[in-house]
């Protein structure tokens, strides 16, 4: 009796928080708004608690989610230091809050479903809906026929949804012996339009996030000497090609495939270089990475007190001139997020912050040490993509991030073979 009711919650589970979670990576992906994608997703996560008569959560896990929620809370630090707008302190709350909500609704909504497959088959349904949406916007809404990358990315710039699907499709025989989806027909279209969809993107960031996922999936991220050996000779290549980029006339202006091999020969200097030429916009582009940082580092010096305990939730970076924005006329002068993500927790929470932060990532990289198993080397990927993406895109706090959904289901995964009653934490509603 018992064990048909826990099928007929699994089945119900399965009918209403599948599709909750499909629309919420979408509408991650394709609602600009940050506001109301965090709002709907507090909302997503209250109705679950309140749905369900009793939740469980994983000591494990309960450690992995403190860690996260922990940045928010040293944030606070700052905060007590300072005086700042009620108005922007809640706009750093919600971005630091953002991860741990995401983080949660994965683990929580998953732990429920408790069904692997159905999982990587929801991530792959739903870029099957996002492939179709963004190749709309490609074909019907930009005006991809001019020849222009940034025509085409003028709505569109990465989708890391797509491109874990892709790797889901392609390595699930792989680790779990059959193939994902029966149908060879569906598994085929998926991939196809799928990958379609990836390449017009046109992203730098996707290209390396493709790399750093299959160099996981074949253990190369495990630190071995065949794997530094392996390092060392991308290394020297992509020293080569930077040689290459730089010594070959790739103009600025150009439209098309030159127009792309410009931002990746662009890439080093955008986040790194540190002498920028304000009043030359076109060099101000070209290393606005970079400038931010600079500026946000200057402002530290001013108060020794944030290299420990960081600035706080609420504080501005001052740019020193009106950025042009499309939505402002007067344009932006002051800003609360960085591109770079460890500037922006260096910035926020200081020493104590970064050293969490890495630690977090780190941890979650770790999990490639771990049995080889599909989950635990997604987990580990998605901690290797944080390490890099924390360069330039801010990491677990990038507003538009859909990886950590997809994190707080895979720590359920990896984690529910080894699990025991004791270790198991039950909240009575």
């Amino acid at each position: 009796m018992i064990e048909a009711q826990n099928t007929n919650d699994k089945i119900k589970a399965k009918k209403v928080y599948a599709p909750i979670f499909v629309l919420l990576l979408l509408l991650q992906l394709y609602l600009p708004s940050f506001k109301i994608n965090i709002v709907v997703q507090v909302a997503a996560l209250l109705f679950f608690c309140f749905a369900e008569s009793k939740i469980l959560i994983s000591k494990k896990f309960l450690g992995q989610f403190t860690s996260v929620f922990l940045l928010l809370i040293l944030g606070f630090i700052g905060t007590l230091l300072h005086k700042y707008r009620a108005f922007n302190i809640i706009k750093d709350l919600f971005h630091f809050i953002k991860p741990a909500v995401g983080i949660l609704i994965g683990y929580l909504f998953f732990r429920k479903m408790n069904d692997f497959s159905l999982f990587i088959k929801t991530i792959v349904i739903a870029s099957v809906l996002s492939a179709f949406i963004h190749l709309y916007i490609v074909f019907f809404i930009t005006d991809f026929f001019s020849g222009q990358i940034s025509n085409i990315r003028l709505y569109t710039k990465d989708n890391f949804l797509e491109l874990f699907a892709i790797f889901f499709l392609v390595f699930y025989k792989k680790y779990e012996g059959k193939q994902l989806f029966s149908n060879y027909l569906f598994r085929y279209f998926s991939l196809g339009i799928i990958s379609l969809s990836c390449i017009l993107y046109f992203s730098r960031t996707m290209i390396v996030i493709a790399i750093l996922l299959l160099v996981t999936i074949y253990g190369y991220t495990k630190i071995t000497k065949k794997s530094l050996v392996l390092a060392s000779i991308g290394v020297v290549l992509l020293s080569l090609l930077f040689v290459y980029l730089n010594n070959a006339n790739i103009r600025r202006d150009k439209e098309g495939i030159e127009g792309f091999l410009y931002k990746i020969k662009m890439a080093p200097g955008e986040i790194f270089v540190g002498n920028i030429n304000r009043e030359n916009h076109a060099d101000l582009w070209d290393h606005w990475r970079a400038y931010e940082a600079k500026r946000a580092y200057a402002l530290m010096e001013e108060n020794p007190s944030s290299f420990v305990v960081g600035t706080g939730h609420g504080s501005l970076v001052n740019l020193k001139f009106f950025v042009p924005v499309p939505d402002n006329l007067k344009g932006m002068k002051y800003v609360s997020e960085l591109h770079n993500g460890y500037m922006y927790v260096f910035y926020k929470i200081g020493a104590i912050g970064i050293l969490l932060y890495l630690f977090i990532l780190l941890r979650w990289y770790s999990y490639i040490y771990k049995r080889n198993t599909m989950v635990n080397m997604l987990v580990s990927a998605i901690g290797t993509i944080y390490l890099f993406s924390s360069i330039t895109i801010t990491g677990i706090f990038n507003g538009r991030d859909i990886i950590i959904f997809i994190l707080g289901a895979a720590l359920y995964y990896s984690e529910s073979a080894a699990k025991t009653k004791a270790e198991v934490q039950e909240i009575q509603q």
